[in-house]
């Protein structure tokens, strides 16, 4: 395995010396590689918000082109969602 050297603050080493003596880790690498497994996932379930987000956009800009606009206000509108409501 390459290995890495990396400098961190005065906290975040005392932040992975005492989650080593939790013993939920048994050393740095080992941390360091579950952190960056974290990000790694946290990061990929933000690109896949933001293309749902884009395709939602998109079916409401297609919808709006074809002149399809809802009657109710936006509070109307939160509040359904918010009970939970489909329409």
């Amino acid at each position: 395995m390459p290995t890495m050297n990396v400098n961190l603050t005065p906290e975040m080493a005392a932040y992975v010396a005492s989650e080593i003596a939790t013993g939920d880790y048994v050393s740095s690498s080992e941390l360091v590689r579950d952190a960056l497994r974290l990000l790694r996932f946290e990061r990929d379930v933000e690109r896949e918000k933001l293309a749902v987000l884009r395709r939602e956009i998109d079916i409401g800009i297609t919808e709006a082109d074809r002149g399809e606009f809802s009657e109710r206000t936006v509070k109307e509108i939160a509040e359904a969602v918010m009970r939970g409501d489909e329409d």
